[in-house]
């Protein structure tokens, strides 16, 4: 007989849950083991689905029919399991053009398109239609309003302040920027002063168009990030074009004052002298490629024939300071194929410094560091992706601050524009990516409660306590409702309770001995980790969105200024509390592919999100579109 009453569902699911626990399927699990472990899956009836969530063979319970629900149960008892919706990737959509609206002009009056007979004839007034963005449109409407005003014409033609304008919107991609986007082509005069006239009044608004459209895009970047992806969070600077107008129509010097609306950072200069070098620009630096072939791992004590290449390679790619520290090694190699202690030393100090395991066993990934990681197309855009990015930071990116690169997986603390620790970090796992954006470090919590996201708690674990209700409780974990600590066993979580969760602070919390936080939307902070070993990958994105330090007490010692021995002081109290940072620190949440390293060289990672393929397709829409306008 087919059992639909809620007594019935609650004698079934109880026969369920203690088939499950017998089976040793539920006993004494973790919370990382419910969500990060091989579990089984379990479908909306609370059957089980084909394997873990991880993949591999399922677990014990669906093989011996533990765990699955009774043939009667009824599905729509339960109200259906609920979402959280995740960060999403859009089509991008460039930003609108509108028509610009300015007066009909008389136009200059060409000199050598004009006869004598006809000097003194009235002019017919020229009109131009051209569209633009908003904030430009706007800007070219308020300084054409008092009508014949020109900044790029006389009476004689073009005039030379345009030809240097043209120049330097002609070198766009110096700086990473699309020279199509900016092109006017100069005007030729056939004498006719009809015609003439209302070429070089297309032309003067044209060039108005292009070097403001230049001018913003240099200072705030050509795309919206937030039109991407909600991945990201960024308010776009504001530009001054009219400013931009008034300064140029008092300068000597238009190509000087173009030039200067580049980011003047250390950063984008070091980008900008990667690219000029990836360009060809600088063909002293350029040196023929070196091709490793390893047909096998070469680990220490073996040998190869490849190993001159290696260290030759070592010598090109490795920092200042790495070749500093092993000058002796790297001197007294004589190309010997015998992979000898010094040469692995020289080895690990190159995996370390790239933020590899340091085992000095020569692979696949190594190589691949070695010979640059990326074919000179791949540095190319990944170099223009970055000076794209850096735009939507502030140029000053502050002289204390925290500088977090999620494909490194590495974060760095700066102090007076030195860097003073960096450190290995795991970021958000590709189907929980941890966002773009930038905010400032307020605390420090010591003995923290792990407050479970409510994606988590939503995605995740309900799914699993209607199966066993009871998990949070005997695990220690505090279930509240509007405030009121309850059992979690005490819930009907097939009507979808609307909950808090916390762990309390103790040795296996998630968050480890403290976090770091700087307060916004994603609910994104660095902490502590009870998971050391994942800091041994080299591909360290693995979290759920947040950032895991390996070593988060000299973080912790670094943003407030004292001493690590005070940071183990708080924690050894075992009290949970939040100590201030005497000044807030800019922290940057970033993502970049191309990136220089303190020594101001450029250094490239794997694109583990695939945001640089979304980025181009934003690049590719946005000078489309300026194309057709």
């Amino acid at each position: 007989m087919k059992m639909t009453s809620k007594a019935a569902l609650l004698a079934a699911v109880t026969g369920v849950v203690f088939a499950a626990q017998t089976s040793g399927a539920f006993a004494q699990r973790s919370l990382f083991d419910i969500l990060f472990g091989d579990q089984p899956r379990y479908d909306r009836r609370g059957a089980t689905l084909e394997g873990p969530v991880g993949g591999g063979p399922v677990g014990n319970s669906a093989r011996t029919g533990a765990g699955r629900a009774p043939a009667d149960f009824d599905a729509s008892d339960p109200d259906p399991l609920p979402t959280v919706k995740k960060s999403q990737y859009f089509t991008y959509k460039p930003e609108a053009e509108r028509l610009v609206k300015v007066p009909a002009f008389a136009g200059p009056v060409v000199t050598g398109s004009v006869s004598p007979d006809s000097a003194t004839a009235p002019v017919a007034p020229v009109t131009v239609s051209l569209r633009a963005e908003d904030g430009v449109a706007s800007a070219m409407e308020s300084f054409y309003a008092k009508g014949d005003n020109y900044l790029w014409i006389t009476n004689v033609g073009v005039a030379d302040r345009a030809r240097a304008a043209i120049s330097v919107l002609g070198k766009a991609g110096d700086v990473g920027l699309n020279p199509a986007d900016y092109k006017v082509e100069e005007p030729v005069l056939s004498g006719d002063a009809a015609a003439d006239r209302q070429k070089l009044m297309t032309f003067e608004l044209e060039m108005t168009k292009a070097v403001l459209t230049y001018v913003q895009d240099d200072v705030r970047g050509r795309i919206d990030p937030n039109r991407i992806s909600d991945y990201y969070e960024f308010k776009r600077k504001d530009v001054n074009l009219k400013g931009a107008l008034a300064v140029m129509q008092r300068s000597p010097d238009v190509a000087a004052y173009l030039s200067s609306r580049d980011p003047s950072s250390p950063q984008f200069q070091a980008l900008k002298a990667e690219l000029a070098k990836l360009n060809g620009v600088q063909t002293t630096d350029q040196q023929p490629p070196v091709q490793v072939n390893l047909t096998s791992l070469l680990r220490p004590g073996g040998s190869s024939p490849e190993l001159s290449k290696i260290v030759e390679l070592i010598k090109r790619h490795g920092s200042d300071s790495l070749k500093a520290e092993n000058a002796m090694a790297l001197e007294a190699y004589t190309g010997s194929p015998d992979y000898s202690p010094e040469i692995v030393d020289v080895v690990k100090a190159f995996q370390q410094e790239k933020g590899m395991k340091p085992d000095g066993v020569i692979g696949k990934g190594t190589i691949r560091a070695l010979q640059g990681g990326e074919t000179q197309g791949n540095k190319l855009n990944k170099v223009i992706y970055a000076m794209e990015q850096l735009r939507w930071l502030p140029n000053d990116l502050g002289s204390r601050r925290v500088f977090i690169n999620q494909p490194a997986f590495m974060v760095y603390y700066f102090n007076d524009n030195k860097q003073q620790l960096a450190m290995k970090v795991v970021v958000g796992g590709v189907n929980h990516q941890t966002n773009f954006f930038q905010d400032q470090i307020e605390t420090v919590e010591f003995n923290p409660y792990w407050g479970v996201p409510r994606s988590i708690i939503v995605n995740e674990m309900m799914p699993k306590l209607r199966q066993d209700p009871s998990y949070l409780d005997r695990m220690g974990y505090e279930v509240s409702v509007r405030g009121k600590v309850v059992s979690s066993s005490s819930l009907d979580w097939g009507r979808n309770p609307d909950v808090d969760v916390r762990q309390p602070p103790g040795n296996a919390n998630a968050l480890g001995q403290l976090k770091i936080l700087f307060p916004n939307k994603f609910s994104i902070y660095m902490h502590d980790t009870p998971q050391k070993a994942f800091f041994a990958r080299d591909m360290r994105a693995l979290s759920h969105g947040c950032v895991r330090l390996s070593d988060p007490r000299a973080m912790a010692a670094a943003v407030l200024g004292v001493d690590k021995d005070k940071i183990a002081s708080d924690i050894a109290t075992g009290k949970n509390m939040s100590v201030p940072v005497p000044t807030k620190i800019p922290v940057y949440v970033a993502y970049f592919t191309a990136w220089p390293d303190a020594d101001g060289k450029v250094q490239f990672f794997d694109d583990v999100y695939n945001r640089d393929t979304y980025l181009q397709r934003a690049m590719d829409a946005t000078s489309k579109a300026r194309a057709q306008s």
